[in-house]
């Protein structure tokens, strides 16, 4: 019968402890540290393009900051601003920031100001088509939506309603429904305008199927 020593025994885990210890030591292979190094540089890169976009919105808005003013606060373009519900205070944010156009999707009964005189003593023009769920995104809504948006056509707007979903919303199927995008861009559009809600993102991709 063989008998194996406590040195042999301790002799065996001390090696395979330092083979495990080398193991997780062991630099890492060029591969890796150039996928490493790509992801660190995309990000980096990102990183930098959301710089220098803040800083031109902010060149735009007369040296307004208006993401550090409103919440939340989406930028489809340099002409657009979405956000959530405003106050007196945020209004004349954007009345300085060189808005000339106020949309609200908010129905009066969540208004916490009057948000109409408000707006237009701040010498803007003010819009609201009251958006109170889901049940008020059917077409003739939207098309209300898109007259006013071409009548207020090459205008700096803010459009908001309590989050930005329902701006979001309204956006997706205008291009959907209106302009017969494909999905995947009425969808994007509408995340680009504030559609985040993962419940309202699945209403708006179910109301983008059925054709209008």
């Amino acid at each position: 019968m063989t008998m194996t020593s406590h040195k042999d025994s301790t002799s065996h885990q001390d090696s395979t402890s330092t083979a495990v210890s080398n193991s997780l030591s062991a630099p890492t292979s060029t591969t890796d540290q150039v996928a490493a190094n790509d992801v660190e540089s995309t990000v980096s890169s990102d990183s930098d393009v959301n710089k220098i976009k803040h800083s031109k919105d902010i060149d735009a808005d007369n040296g307004i900051d208006l993401a550090a003013i409103l919440e939340p606060y989406f930028r489809p373009d340099e002409q657009t601003i979405v956000c959530g519900a405003l106050d007196s205070d945020k209004v004349i944010a954007l009345a300085n920031a060189g808005v000339e156009l106020v949309i609200n999707l908010q129905p009066d009964d969540e208004l916490s100001f009057d948000e109409a005189a408000a707006v237009e003593q701040a010498g803007m023009h003010y819009q609201q088509l009251p958006i109170s769920g889901t049940n008020d995104l059917k077409q003739l809504k939207i098309l209300a939506f898109d007259s006013i948006l071409r009548q207020y056509h090459g205008k700096k707007v803010a459009m908001h309603c309590g989050t930005g979903n329902r701006v979001g919303a309204a956006m997706a199927l205008r291009v959907g429904w209106l302009r017969g995008r494909k999905m995947e861009t009425a969808m994007e559009r509408g995340r680009s305008h504030g559609l985040t809600m993962p419940q309202l993102k699945q209403e708006v991709h179910n109301r983008l199927l059925v054709p209008r």
